[in-house]
């Protein structure tokens, strides 16, 4: 069983920077696909970024432009660098990752992004 341990959340102004981290219990599991997905409140989760093992990118419209994943292989951990934030951000952020199987996915605990105007 894998664990991912979130970090970075927290309260920042619009227009603020926040840096949130993921990494997995194992470093020596394979892991495809990691990324990053949100619930704003009384809304339905949703993807936000994710990135694969070759470094292939993919972005939720909105973010793009403001928000870059990347990762670190060798440590199977997970970054999300947030910058120019609005308060449409402010959701509970999970990690989330892809064992290269395909055949288990994993989510993190989730950590609270509050924008404030």
């Amino acid at each position: 069983q894998v664990q991912l341990v979130e970090s970075g959340g927290g309260l920042v102004q619009a227009g603020g920077s926040l840096r949130l981290s993921c990494a997995a219990s194992s470093s020596t599991i394979c892991i495809s696909v990691m990324g990053w997905y949100r619930q704003p409140p009384g809304k339905e989760r949703e993807l936000v970024a994710t990135i694969t093992n070759r470094g292939s990118t993919n972005y939720k419209d909105s973010v793009k432009g403001r928000f870059t994943i990347s990762r670190d292989n060798a440590k199977n951990t997970v970054y999300l660098q947030m910058n120019s934030l609005k308060p449409e951000d402010t959701a509970v952020y999970y990690c989330n990752t892809l064992r290269c199987d395909g055949l288990y996915m994993y989510w993190g605990q989730g950590t609270q992004v509050t924008v404030s105007t």
